[in-house]
């Protein structure tokens, strides 16, 4: 089967992309190696103005929407914000429908960055559902993560930056949502790094992907249940799906508690605020029964998007 994703437009995305999503961090963090029993390369994708590394995939994509657009997208929240971000200085405006019980702190950031923002529904895939339908009746472009080829090849870039490092990779393993991470930086991994060990990771509550993975086709699920809100998709999308199918090597399920130990972990061992769906890698390598203190391991900390509240509870009265 023919790859939608394309290596060469990979590299010129790594070129292309707004240099506030580029280059960024990754470093062996030895406390988290220690305490994790493998040597964990973390690729920090938290320290940009939207706090995850949406904004290389929204970038790409945006670069080539005239300007005066209109699109339209759903996003549990940090893809809106990469959308928005992406789309203000490119004079396009963008309209972003989030679940009713969305982060509010993400809403906010979305309508700050210049988004209009509709809530409602019972999750993201309602929203979405809403979203197609807003676009529809108005004639405008529904933009959808995970669909879009070009958000795929710009999230792709942390592959690129991840091959670079001077020591093999044994198992990557990337937190997947409707798949665009993953289906990019697996793409630029097959092709650079053939050695690694591509390991999806979601969270137990919301397993549709897995699911879809294992079934070789798109699988829903009635509902999800996860603190993970930014990989809680419930309908996966048929191409995303396809996507993967020839590039993961294994498809694991987190439960929330592990994550919520994952979270607490990342600030200890390296003073960083990483959200669940961000944290699930290293939730995902705790438990991999593999691991030894002389192999890398690898995964994106992808999101840092924290309430206050999320905060406190999760880490503060967790430490005390």
């Amino acid at each position: 089967m023919t790859s939608r994703l394309s290596v060469d437009r990979i590299a010129r995305a790594a070129s292309a992309i707004d240099p506030v999503f580029a280059g960024t961090p990754q470093f062996v963090s030895d406390a988290l190696s220690a305490r994790l029993g493998a040597r964990v390369l973390c690729k920090v994708e938290t320290v940009n103005p939207i706090r995850s590394f949406k904004g290389r995939g929204t970038d790409f994509f945006c670069a080539s929407l005239p300007r005066g657009a209109h699109v339209v997208c759903a996003s549990a929240g940090n893809f809106g914000q990469g959308m928005a971000y992406a789309a203000r200085r490119r004079d396009v405006a963008v309209t972003v429908f989030a679940a009713e019980r969305a982060s509010p702190l993400k809403v906010e950031r979305m309508r700050a960055l210049g988004a209009t923002v509709h809530l409602g529904g019972a999750d993201l895939d309602e929203a979405k559902a809403r979203a197609r339908a807003w676009a529809a009746a108005r004639g405008l472009p529904f933009v959808e993560d995970g669909r879009e080829v070009a958000i795929s090849e710009g999230a792709g870039t942390i592959g690129v930056e991840l091959a670079a490092w001077p020591e093999p990779i044994a198992a990557l393993f990337v937190p997947v949502g409707n798949g665009a991470l993953l289906a990019g930086v697996a793409t630029w991994m097959r092709a650079h790094s053939p050695h690694t060990r591509i390991v999806a990771v979601s969270a137990a509550g919301a397993p549709a992907m897995a699911l879809s993975w294992r079934a070789e086709g798109p699988t829903c699920t009635d509902d999800v249940h996860t603190i993970a809100d930014g990989i809680a998709v419930r309908v996966p999308i048929p191409e995303a799906v396809a996507d993967l199918q020839p590039l993961v090597d294994d498809f694991v399920l987190v439960p929330d508690d592990a994550i919520r130990r994952a979270i607490r972990w990342l600030y200890e061992d390296t003073g960083l605020l990483v959200e669940p769906a961000g944290a699930v890698g290293i939730a995902a390598i705790a438990a991999w029964t593999d691991r030894s203190p002389d192999r890398l391991v690898a995964t994106p900390l992808c999101g840092g998007n924290l309430t206050d509240e999320q905060v406190r509870t999760w880490i503060w009265e967790a430490t005390a």
